[in-house]
């Protein structure tokens, strides 16, 4: 087959003559994918060769800006086009053949990757720049640096001897971070719960109810089925009087990939632990831990375990006292020997919470009806930035219930192009992200190449007699996303490897969980919150109940997230092999965070994606790092006004836009005006008198 004839039948060599030149789905077929990764590479390989050919002294502009180690080598590469999409469809929509298909290229992308990194006279262009270039602008010498420590990260300046043991070391973990994923998603669709006796759904409302029933019609089977996805879970745990089915749907849940089956991920952890730890000290780091902190807000482990410890400090009298009330409440209902277990705790925190509040989220879910949660959210968007929704069904899309939309900016022009996924499916992983079929950059052309970013989550389902009803968990995790979403949308830099969310992992979160706050703010939420059959908007009432019930649990919540961070800590500051048992070293690992009772046959390290496959090894703190710059970054708003226009432009122009030009915290001392303290966080938790408010 010709060129010409090869890229008319393979979509990813050519332009994808499409609408803002959006993945052409309906166009491509597995065997695609294969064909263009093995073209990619190719194609990388000869441009590398191009450029160490290349008689010129080395510059920023024929080596610097021709090398993106983080999306392949040139412009928007081949590769970089396939790589994106086919990972992207392996989390959303994947399928055996796809698996099979992500275990054949691994060792092959990796190998290909250590090939670009690994490259002596590459890597000698690159130090040459490094010590010799003009003048450069930020962004131009945020490249450059990011450029020469990528290749020394990536083990530039290791001996022949050293270079091959990192390439099998690199392979292997690529390899056994796919089959973890793999395994756990396998695990997590396998499992059901299924229902025939209607008594044993005593407790369980009706959108519990009517989910699993339309779960059961689209299985081919009678009566009700739950399964491990969250919108079924949740609410199974919280309501349901039936404690042994509570038991086994909670003990399903915390033993993923924990059984005698070719799901088991324990050895898999262990190895993926121990080749980490050797890949950093083979490039002279203690700890894997030291390794990655080397490129984080955090700096080292000392500053991290300080953020753990004090958020211990401040957080673990409220958690225990809460505990305490949890089981008072359940004791008072149950009788004096009632033993609070695990699958007990969201039932009779649940019911503590009604006591004391009268709120819970099946009251609120009418008034969150997903398509007037879509408008609410654009529309904050809109009230911020001034930036456009306009739903393009032209865009093609990979699932059915996938919509692609048209962003514009407040001038007009056009902005981005965002896809939303909302519901859980076969193929696809638990939880919610943000992620990109195309990021943005400035072409040598000249020509500002904007981004299509994605939003993929797992929200309640629309059912056989009601809408997609939302929980106020659920809307606040897709403003999360959306936040993510924003980061993206907004960037404006030259190079693509410094553009959006291409930022230190303990800033990635600062723009998402600012969004978070505005859940539970009454001028927000007076924009969209009304009652889908009656349209009557939601009392005051619930909003006021909703901002007095907003810090119940908040110790608990805290210390559960602290002890995620404890745990990721203590596998990746290890500096011997790892040879312990997974559970045991989990429970004593986080054991500081705990105040519920542990049980000796649960295990979380195994369905740990963030710290095994998800890229957050050594770097779980940074919800809570990011927590402290949200809270922070948000209470310049409530200062301002929660809508004020000023202050959203100062953030999109000094945060949201800038990526990874700058050093994060540069960035936001450009906005903020000084750096941030835990204050902000502490008095928005209740944990410390509101100052501002304390004074009046």
């Amino acid at each position: 087959m010709n060129d010409t004839a090869r890229e008319k039948a393979n979509p990813f060599f050519a332009p994808y003559d499409t609408l803002h030149d959006t993945v052409p789905f309906d166009r491509i077929t597995i065997s695609d994918y294969e064909e263009a990764f093995m073209e990619g590479i190719r194609r990388d390989d000869e441009e590398i060769d191009k450029i160490i050919n290349d008689p010129e002294e080395p510059t920023f502009e024929n080596t610097i800006a021709r090398v993106d180690v983080s999306k392949g080598v040139g412009y928007y590469s081949l590769l970089d086009r396939v790589s994106t999409v086919f990972y992207c469809m392996l989390s959303a929509e994947s399928n055996d053949e796809m698996d099979a298909l992500a275990q054949k290229m691994s060792p092959i992308l990796t190998k290909h990757s250590n090939d670009v990194t690994l490259n002596k006279k590459l890597f000698e262009r690159i130090k040459y720049v490094y010590e010799h270039h003009r003048e450069l602008n930020p962004e131009e010498q945020m490249l450059l640096e990011n450029s020469y420590d990528g290749f020394v990260r990536s083990g530039a300046l290791l001996d022949e001897d050293g270079k091959e043991r990192l390439r099998a070391l690199t392979e292997e973990a690529s390899l056994l971070s796919l089959q973890f994923s793999q395994n756990l998603l396998k695990e997590t669709k396998a499992f059901e719960l299924h229902i025939t006796d209607e008594s044993q759904l005593d407790g369980l409302p009706d959108t519990a109810r009517d989910a699993a029933a339309h779960t059961a019609k689209e299985k081919g089977k009678e009566g009700w089925v739950f399964t491990l996805d969250f919108p079924s879970f949740a609410p199974f745990m919280t309501y349901s009087t039936q404690r042994e089915l509570r038991k086994k749907m909670y003990m399903a849940k915390n033993t993923l990939c924990t059984h005698d089956n070719s799901e088991n991920n324990i050895d898999i952890c262990k190895r993926l632990v121990n080749l980490r730890r050797e890949m950093a000290q083979l490039l002279g780091f203690e700890t894997f831990a030291d390794y990655v902190l080397k490129r984080r807000m955090a700096t080292n482990t000392a500053n991290v375990y300080k953020l753990l410890d004090d958020l211990i400090e401040a957080y673990k009298p409220k958690a225990i006292e809460e505990f305490a009330e949890i089981e008072a409440m359940a004791r008072k209902m149950e009788g004096d020997g009632f033993e609070l277990q695990p699958w007990d705790f969201s039932f009779y925190s649940h019911k503590l919470q009604m006591e004391r509040y009268n709120l819970d989220s099946e009251m609120l879910r009418p008034y969150f009806r997903l398509d007037r949660v879509i408008d609410g959210i654009f529309g904050l968007a809109n009230r911020l930035y001034g930036i456009t929704f306009k739903e393009n069904k032209d865009i093609q899309v990979y699932a059915p219930d996938v919509k692609a939309y048209e962003v514009f900016d407040k001038d007009g022009s056009y902005l981005a192009v965002f896809y939303a996924d909302f519901f859980p499916r076969k193929g696809k992983q638990g939880g919610a992200w943000m992620t990109e079929y195309q990021g943005q950059w400035i072409d040598y052309k000249g020509r500002n190449v904007r981004p299509h970013v994605s939003v993929v989550m797992n929200l309640s389902k629309p059912t056989d007699t009601k809408p997609s009803l939302l929980t106020l968990g659920e809307v606040e995790t897709f403003l999360h996303e959306f936040g993510h979403s924003l980061h993206g949308m907004f960037a404006n830099t030259k190079y693509e490897s410094l553009s959006g969310t291409n930022v230190w992992w303990d800033f990635v979160e600062l723009p998402s969980q600012f969004m978070e706050n505005y859940s539970v703010e009454k001028e927000f939420l007076r924009t969209f919150a009304f009652h889908y059959q009656t349209d009557e908007p939601i009392p005051d009432e619930y909003i006021e109940r909703i901002v007095k019930s907003r810090n119940y649990n908040i110790g608990y919540s805290c210390l559960r997230q602290v002890s995620f961070g404890l745990l990721d800590m203590a596998y990746y500051t290890k500096k011997n092999e790892f040879t312990d048992d997974i559970v045991a070293f989990e429970k004593e690992a986080w054991s500081k965070a705990m105040v519920m009772r542990q049980l000796p046959d649960t295990c979380m390290t195994t369905q740990f994606s963030h710290i095994m496959s998800g890229g957050y090894a050594a770097g779980y703190y940074s919800y809570k790092w990011a927590e402290v710059l949200d809270a922070d970054a948000f209470s310049v708003f409530k200062k301002n006004g929660i809508f004020d226009q000023q202050t959203a432009q100062r953030f999109r122009d000094e945060v949201l836009s800038k990526g990874g030009t700058e050093h994060p915290m540069t960035l936001y001392k450009r906005f903020r005006g000084q750096e941030p303290t835990i204050d902000a966080l502490l008095e928005r938790n209740g944990i410390k008198a509101d100052t501002d408010n304390s004074q009046q």
